[in-house]
């Protein structure tokens, strides 16, 4: 660095100090942020807690007077709590209730992990809010701001067993408020009533309001497609829906049926609750942040409970916080497995008697997922082999007629209109139906497709390895790119990759048994080159399905090249020909003549009027 470089360093430092100095704008207060912030994020927590030390500490007086003026009759139950939140554990969960409320505080499962090996929490104080509010002369109550005491302390509960907690709330004797809570030695599911005693002219004449805010957290290793398959579900008058799967725009749901259950759903996991009753008004709300590192989606329910119930004989709810696995769903409330999307029609006929129970079944003796899946495809293809075989036949027919078929083109100049009707007089005196190699495949298309949906949403799949793969419920990455690739992905899944060579494989491995030609015989290798991009971020189960599936089917194809003896087709076609040259065409014959007919007649006199 010469001494002209040095001189230019010095001035440009000097002429910004003194643009800073001199010409700096007076800082502005940041906009205030239109989006709501996740609930109870560790700054707002301390920042909190820093003013509340930080504020002069209230003379008793004062504070009974500021009770009193914001709850009334409740005011002696909204002072400063010393009881200790309670502790519930059983075979499945752990469970805290909060001494403030009496709500369910935390739910941890215990039989599972998330992606990073930490224990798995559904809900929490930092990520879910759940509110029960009533009216008193006139002031808004949440039970939140109320005092409970537990009928019994921290307890385990062994399977078989079941245990039922009181909380309670006293005003004076004779006039309270109490929750009971239910549990089971091995359910997920957690019965709550809410009830009062004396206290008819107390409580207003309105109805109690419910309202539960969460923000799902992250518990798979792909977030994104974590975001995807996290949905509110619910039911209303048992008939299900959903306020969009992929979506992560905000979606609202407003009516007035009653709801019979509001499930917050990850991939894999549920937190629910499920009213005996709603009355007025149901509010449900879900929101997708594509931006947030660590939050699926943002989700509530809010609901009217019924105050005569309240009043008298109390109001029950249930909760579900636990897996989505199909046979604990079903005992849990009517059209609640339905959390589990086995695809539609006949898709999910197919995977909730067929494929659910032969992947039960394997499971029960074979601890490799990898080889239940490997199992599973030479199960369902030597149960679909007859149709192969028979689309195989058909094939070899076509072929064998290919010949003369080229022939009738050639004849006609390539006019399928004229080809036609002397193509299916062929077909027919042959003793072929050209549309019979198309039947058989596709009726094994709804087991291709429901595969699509079964593998992705399998959560015995979770976190199982197999191979290179990790977790056959995610995708298998033999590559991090460490940046995106557009319709693809920023990483190489492996899988994938086996799957569209072997898919590659077999469509070559039909072509050389097909009739077909020309550009047909180019364009049915783009679907194996777009399934490489579609699927790259699929479940490695589903992908290695496919990949087996592809083989297992392409040696199928070398065994019936060696069974099928088309010197014999060839014969008995021949045969055939000789039997029906003078057979009468069928009726359907007859009118698809005279249709093709009609047209080349129609299309002559338009060529005479140009």
């Amino acid at each position: 660095m010469d001494r002209n470089q040095i001189i230019g360093i010095l001035l440009m430092v000097v002429l910004f100090a003194s643009y800073y100095y001199w010409f700096a704008p007076e800082p502005v207060e940041p906009p205030v942020q239109k989006e709501q912030a996740p609930l109870n994020t560790p700054s707002s927590d301390n920042g909190q807690q820093a003013a509340f030390q930080q504020a002069p500490e209230l003379p008793d007086s004062i504070k009974a007077q500021i009770a009193q003026s914001n709850f009334g009759a409740f005011a002696n139950l909204a002072q400063d709590n010393s009881g200790s939140d309670l502790h519930i554990s059983n075979e499945v969960f752990d469970v805290i209730i909060s001494a403030k409320g009496g709500s369910i505080k935390k739910v941890t499962l215990k039989d599972y992990k998330t992606y990073g090996g930490q224990p798995l929490t559904l809900i929490d104080e930092n990520n879910s809010e759940q509110h029960i509010s009533f009216s008193s002369a006139g002031k808004n109550i949440k039970l939140d701001d109320l005092n409970f005491t537990a009928s019994t302390s921290n307890q385990t509960i062994q399977s078989g067993d079941s245990l039922t907690i009181k909380l309670v709330a006293s005003i004076a004797n004779g006039q309270e408020i109490y929750q009971t809570y239910t549990f089971k030695g091995d359910s997920y599911v957690i019965d709550r009533k809410l009830g009062s005693s004396g206290l008819s002219g107390i409580i207003d004449n309105e109805n109690l309001s419910f309202s539960w805010q969460a923000s799902l957290y992250q518990l798979e290793k792909d977030l994104k497609e974590e975001r995807t398959r996290s949905v509110l579900n619910y039911s209303a008058n048992k008939s299900t829906s959903d306020l969009g799967i992929r979506d992560l725009s905000r979606e609202e749901e407003n009516f007035e049926e009653n709801l019979d259950w509001a499930a917050f759903t990850n991939k894999f996991f549920i937190s629910s609750v499920i009213p005996s009753k709603t009355t007025g008004s149901v509010q449900l709300v879900q929101e997708g942040n594509e931006e947030s590192t660590d939050v699926v989606k943002y989700m509530s329910a809010n609901f009217n409970i019924p105050v005569s119930e309240f009043l008298s004989e109390g109001y029950d709810l249930k909760y579900y916080f636990g897996p989505k696995e199909y046979d604990i769903l079903t005992q849990v409330t009517p059209n609640f497995d339905e959390n589990i999307d086995f695809g539609y029609g006949p898709l999910a006929w197919i995977n909730k008697f067929f494929t659910r129970t032969v992947f039960n079944f394997l499971k029960g003796f074979i601890g490799s997922f990898g080889v239940i899946i490997l199992i599973m495809v030479i199960i369902i293809r030597l149960i679909l082999s007859p149709l192969t075989y028979k689309s195989h036949m058909s094939m070899a027919k076509m072929r064998i007629l290919k010949p003369e078929l080229d022939a009738i083109k050639e004849k006609h100049d390539g006019d399928m209109q004229k080809s036609q009707p002397e193509q299916m007089e062929l077909y027919k005196k042959a003793g072929i139906n050209p549309i019979s190699g198309c039947i058989p495949m596709v009726l094994q298309m709804p087991i291709l497709f429901s595969m699509f949906y079964f593998f992705p949403r399998a959560i015995d799949l979770r976190q199982k390895s197999f191979l290179w793969a990790d977790d056959l419920s995610v995708y298998d990455s033999i590559w991090d790119f460490g940046f995106e690739i557009p319709f693809y992905g920023d990483h190489m899944s492996l899988f994938t990759l086996l799957m569209t060579a072997s898919t590659i494989l077999y469509t070559w491995s039909n072509s050389q048994v097909s009739s077909v030609t020309g550009p047909m015989k180019t364009v049915q290798y783009v679907m194996p080159i777009m399934f490489l991009f579609f699927l790259n971020s699929y479940s490695a189960g589903l992908t290695f399905y496919y990949f087996v599936s592809n083989i297992f089917s392409f040696s199928q194809i070398a065994l019936f090249k060696k069974l099928v003896n088309e010197d014999k087709i060839k014969a008995v076609m021949e045969e055939n020909k000789k039997k029906n040259v003078n057979k009468k065409k069928s009726k359907f014959a007859n009118r698809l003549e005279s249709a093709m007919k009609a047209s080349e007649e129609s299309r002559r006199q338009k060529k005479k009027i140009k």
